[in-house]
């Protein structure tokens, strides 16, 4: 094709190296302990939806990342004595320990037997969820260790997942079956839902008599009562997949987040949504039905760990996947309203409320633990 003088084909510019992949803030900030201190009077990433959000969250703070080196962050739960912070790191199989006064973390329990879900009752004693051994512990004060669930009706649990006290002594928890994987835990033994062809070795890595399990049960929620005696609360029909609990300040209302399938899972699978029961004073939950789909702006950001504020908002930790902007927490009113969000650098696997005001939210969030200060106090100790 006959060209104009002086004129030359045109080259494709330069491909400009990727950068790596940000928040959202402009220009990206750094939210380490070390990073530059933001220049605003409310953080960039603390956005409000609903004007009533600014009351319950404090303008003049940041969010701060406070530690990060884990493989899968989970199960953040305040030590109020103590002061404080005890999460998990579930394929490094252990816990960690923020401590408040000097900002150190340490390794709390190795090994922890792929612990998910931790919390502290009402007399102060640490629960935690196990992957590994299928089973719901009490830690006592005088450093022995209870075991509370490990089966119902004779056939073993799949994997407890998030636990939360009850004032009347009891315990609900979750059990899907995240735990039966090669990462967060030991698959199932061969011929297991996990482990169907029996190509893998459960027994690898693992302590003598681990590994040796089988799934044998839906997905459900559990009540463990004073006596011991544990009683299914909720079924999978119900809510498939159950994962993060919590109770409203009343204890009237219990909301469970549902998640995806879980390895070899059979059941109907969770979509992504937050369900509400109310609980009567027979311990029994009636009128379920879902809280929120936990879309926003056509993202869905998936549910996780849950925790409600004294005035009954839902702070619920978020998994949007590559959504970048969308993952960290969303925050709903008892009604079901977002309230507003706040958005981190890394996916939320849960949340909980501490500090000696309880005021600080903390986010376990994929290798990372944050902490912003808020204007408002978690209802639930732990």
């Amino acid at each position: 094709m006959a060209l104009a003088p002086g004129l030359a084909l045109a080259q494709a510019p330069a491909a400009t190296p990727a950068a790596p992949a940000t928040t959202i803030t402009t220009p990206p900030r750094d939210f380490g302990p070390n990073g530059a201190p933001t220049t605003y009077f409310r953080d960039p990433d603390v956005i409000t939806v609903d004007p009533a959000f600014n009351a319950i969250t404090q303008p003049n703070t940041a969010i701060k990342r406070l530690w990060t080196g884990a493989l899968w962050s989970e199960g953040p739960a305040w030590n109020a004595q103590g002061r404080y912070l005890v999460w998990s790191d579930i394929p490094n199989n252990r816990q960690l320990r923020w401590l408040e006064d000097d900002d150190r973390v340490s390794v709390f329990r190795l090994p922890s037997n792929n612990s998910n879900g931790n919390t502290f009752d009402f007399q102060g004693r640490q629960l935690s969820c196990e992957h590994l051994t299928r089973r719901v512990v009490r830690y006592e004060l005088d450093g022995s260790a209870t075991v509370l669930a490990d089966s119902y009706e004779g056939k073993r649990l799949n994997s407890p997942n998030d636990v939360v006290p009850h004032p009347d002594g009891s315990y609900w928890f979750t059990d899907p079956p995240y735990g039966g994987q090669l990462y967060e835990g030991t698959p199932d033994m061969a011929g297991g839902p996990s482990n169907t062809a029996g190509r893998l070795k459960p027994t690898l890595g693992q302590p003598p008599g681990m590994g040796s399990m089988k799934r044998e049960l839906p997905t459900n929620c559990y009540r463990i009562d004073p006596s011991g005696r544990i009683d299914l609360v909720i079924t999978e029909q119900q809510v498939p997949d159950p994962n993060g609990l919590c109770f409203s300040p009343d204890h009237k209302k219990l909301y469970v987040a549902s998640t995806g399938k879980g390895p070899g899972d059979t059941g109907p699978g969770g979509k992504g949504e937050v369900f509400v029961f109310d609980v009567g004073a027979d311990n029994k939950v009636s009128n379920g039905k879902v809280f929120t789909d936990c879309m926003i702006d056509g993202i869905k950001c998936g549910p996780d760990g849950l925790r409600t504020d004294v005035d009954g908002n839902l702070w619920c930790s978020s998994n949007a996947g590559r959504a970048l902007g969308y993952s960290g927490v969303t925050v709903w009113s008892p009604e079901g309203k977002l309230l507003g969000r706040i958005r981190l650098p890394e996916v939320c696997g849960n949340v909980c409320f501490g500090g000696p005001k309880r005021n600080r939210l903390f986010m376990a969030a994929s290798q990372s633990l944050y902490a912003v200060y808020v204007g408002t106090q978690g209802s639930a100790p732990g």
